[in-house]
């Protein structure tokens, strides 16, 4: 795990919150715009459950502290129970915790968002299209981008966990 450079210090020498390098809802408002956009397209007809547990996965995977705090607090806030919160990191060893679509999701999410360690396996494709409509799979598809590419402009631009400021 990385530590942000730009991390201050008070002067009993204890860390205090990283200073976030770009706002790019400000410096590029338009590309800010269109991921908003992408997202909301994505999560379209798909359960709010889902989508959490997705996001959570993902920013497990990448380490995106922002992203998980803000996914985990959304996720309560929609009812979802502590246990499961808990055990979506290990949910191959707590299946019974989940259903078989979410497993299926959970199982694409990972195979997506690590691509680099041998793309996504035709089983894991498969287990998610016999859950999913087409449609469907399509959009937890698109979820599972969108959410890689937010953890990957918080992580780029030292979002601070425990500061997100949606309304």
């Amino acid at each position: 795990m990385t530590t942000n450079t730009n991390a201050k210090t008070d002067t009993n020498a204890q860390v205090t919150a990283p200073t976030p390098r770009l706002d790019l809802a400000r410096s590029a408002p338009k590309v800010f715009r269109a991921l908003i956009g992408f997202d909301a397209a994505a999560r379209e007809g798909l359960d709010p459950a889902l989508v959490e547990l997705i996001q959570i996965r993902a920013s497990h995977l990448n380490h995106c502290a922002y992203c998980l705090h803000m996914h985990t607090n959304d996720a309560r806030k929609a009812g979802e129970s502590e246990d499961r919160l808990h055990m979506v990191a290990v949910w191959r060893e707590a299946r019974h915790f989940f259903t078989e679509r979410e497993q299926a999701a959970l199982a694409l999410t990972e195979s997506v968002t690590l691509v680099a360690d041998g793309g996504v396996p035709d089983d894991v494709y498969a287990q998610a299209a016999a859950q999913f409509d087409e449609d469907e799979l399509a959009h937890v598809l698109s979820l599972i981008l969108t959410i890689n590419t937010w953890n990957r402009v918080a992580l780029s631009t030292a979002k601070v966990a425990g500061t997100d400021q949606r309304r």
